[in-house]
């Protein structure tokens, strides 16, 4: 007979996503002994720890992220049965936790979650901006539903659905010696000062592949937003690969100037990221067919 109670998966999944007893609780509008208990009876069932506690929060053991994909199925089946149960045009409810890479989350948040929000506005949306190496390890650890990142996410865990191309620009001031009209060769970045984000980030990477091939130049600042690196930029501080969608605006009013390098290879492919264990429930599953383009339909041949 099995004796696990919904109350108690509930339970589970609640403190993953809240990261505290205390937030969970807030989450379910039950008091914090409660959850305590249905914790412990969890565990004392599934005969093992659950969660370790480190600085005040919880984090998931061994156990636990083991445990943790299964139990949001059952969850996620069960709201999906009472939504069609009770909702004969299976409006979508419910909360979704993206995890969108600087780039996507502040100059293409509207291509990303536009076509959702106009087709689903009752799901909550729960949006966190991030290097690449934080999504992961929100994917990693279950803190996170789906993320879009502008890198290859290399994670035995993950699985990796291509979005759409996209491209960084090297950019300097408009009154840099480099933005003047000339045909630039990379001799001309010899000892230039480079603006760089933070370690951890996929565009750091695609910039130090860049610079690899140039002559060596000297990094004179690092920064851990694409906003900040493009100011710095304008303001004569150093020169600096951006995303294109960050610099059009700035290039259009004059401030920021676009270096043709095309012995450069600056493309790259933002792409949407999933834990392989995590369940596609209908709030998934709507996301990624929102985001994607429609599978071509197959055509027969006419006839000779």
């Amino acid at each position: 007979m099995i004796s696990i109670s919904v109350r108690q998966i509930e339970v589970l999944v609640a403190i993953a996503s809240a990261g505290s007893v205390r937030a969970a609780a807030e989450r379910l509008s039950v008091t914090q002994p409660a959850v305590s208990m249905a914790l412990a009876e969890l565990e004392r069932l599934l005969g093992g720890q659950l969660f370790d506690r480190e600085r005040g929060r919880l984090h998931l053991s061994r156990r636990g992220k083991e445990v943790l994909p299964m139990a949001q199925e059952i969850i996620e089946r069960l709201e999906e049965l009472m939504r069609q149960t009770q909702d004969a045009q299976h409006t979508l409810t419910g909360e979704l936790r993206l995890g969108a890479s600087n780039t996507v989350g502040n100059y293409l948040v509207g291509d990303l979650l536009g076509p959702f929000v106009s087709r689903h506005p009752q799901v909550s949306l729960n949006v966190s901006v991030e290097n690449t190496a934080r999504i992961i390890d929100g994917l990693v650890n279950h803190s996170l539903d789906v993320g879009c990142i502008e890198g290859p996410a290399n994670h035995p865990q993950l699985e990796t659905i291509p979005w759409r191309d996209d491209a960084l620009v090297v950019c300097a001031a408009v009154s840099h010696p480099l933005a003047r009209p000339q045909a630039l060769k990379p001799r001309h970045f010899k000892d230039a000062q480079w603006i760089l984000r933070e370690p951890g980030s996929a565009m750091r990477v695609q910039a130090e592949q860049a610079l690899a091939v140039l002559p060596a130049g000297h990094i004179v600042l690092e920064l851990g937003q694409v906003e900040a690196i493009k100011q710095a930029v304008i303001a004569g501080l150093g020169i600096a690969c951006l995303p294109r969608a960050a610099a059009q605006d700035s290039v259009a009013a004059g401030r920021l100037a676009i270096l043709d390098t095309p012995f450069l290879d600056l493309r790259r492919r933002l792409s949407l990221v999933l834990h392989k264990s995590r369940y596609r429930g209908v709030l998934i599953d709507a996301f990624i067919r929102s985001v994607l383009p429609p599978a071509p339909e197959n055509v027969a041949a006419a006839p000779g």
